[in-house]
């Protein structure tokens, strides 16, 4: 059986707030071309950016908070509860503020926050955006990132040391895989239980995977390494989901061919 048939989920995330921590799914419904639920729902504009909410378009990342920048922000601990609709972020351990970002008190109290805690480390005022079925993603298609674990295991022999799997920020992390055999699935389609989604391009990286989610320390310069190793700086996939269903962790992953959707 080839080792793409024997692959399965081991991780579903998702980033409600662009920039700010994952959140683990056990399970998640996928629709077709839509990001995972919430997935970049809101963004914190890091000075004017132009953006219009009655108008929504894709505007580049460095416009708001972000890793590739903005390194800090790995320390900070965020949940998004969706029935509340309530941001809350930790800080070493504790509650640093809350807010319902729904609501202009609430998100001006999230404003507030990065106000006075980093005004030397951000541009201009921090404003939380959002738009009603607007994500946003680093690219400007509504699209479900993969890791695969084996890429990253040769990264780690790359650069000599321990890469935590979410320096990468996916939504979906596959285990069994061999390493890069994810590049040669653009342009088919995988099953996940019902779902279906077609991969459409490769993921490349930016200086946002240097940064150790754990420690927020910018400690590899992984970029470079794939760019001396492999004459690229590619890692991951992106895909669109064009059939939907419920996928969970541990789910199997395969392509499959186009007759049998």
């Amino acid at each position: 059986m080839p080792p793409a048939q024997r692959a399965q989920i081991a991780g579903i995330y998702r980033y409600p707030v662009k920039g700010l921590s994952p959140e683990p799914l056990p399970r998640v419904a996928l629709e077709p071309g839509q990001t995972l639920p919430a997935d970049r729902r809101y963004a914190i504009e890091n000075g004017p950016s132009g953006f219009d909410p009655t108008e929504p378009k894709w505007m580049a990342k460095i416009y708001f908070l972000m890793l590739q920048r903005d390194e800090w922000l790995a320390a900070l601990h965020a949940r998004f509860d969706d029935a509340s609709n309530v941001l809350t972020i930790r800080r070493n351990g504790a509650i640093a503020v809350q807010g319902n970002l729904e609501t202009a008190e609430g998100r001006a109290a999230i404003e507030r926050f990065f106000t006075d805690s980093y005004a030397g480390s951000i541009k201009g005022p921090p404003k939380i955006l959002s738009s009603q079925g607007h994500s946003f993603s680093d690219v400007a298609r509504k699209v479900v990132s993969i890791i695969n674990l084996g890429s990253v295991a040769a990264i780690e022999n790359m650069v000599g040391q321990p890469v935590h799997p979410l320096r990468f920020r996916a939504n979906l992390y596959v285990e069994g895989w061999p390493a890069w055999h994810e590049f040669d699935l653009v342009g088919q389609t995988l099953a996940i239980g019902e779902a279906r989604l077609k991969v459409v391009k490769r993921i490349t990286r930016c200086a946002a995977i240097n940064v150790d989610p754990e420690t927020a320390a910018r400690d590899l310069d992984i970029p470079s390494a794939l760019m001396r190793r492999l004459g690229h700086a590619e890692c991951g996939i992106y895909a669109e989901v064009i059939a939907g269903g419920v996928i969970g962790v541990g789910d199997a992953i395969a392509a499959v061919e186009p007759q049998l959707l």
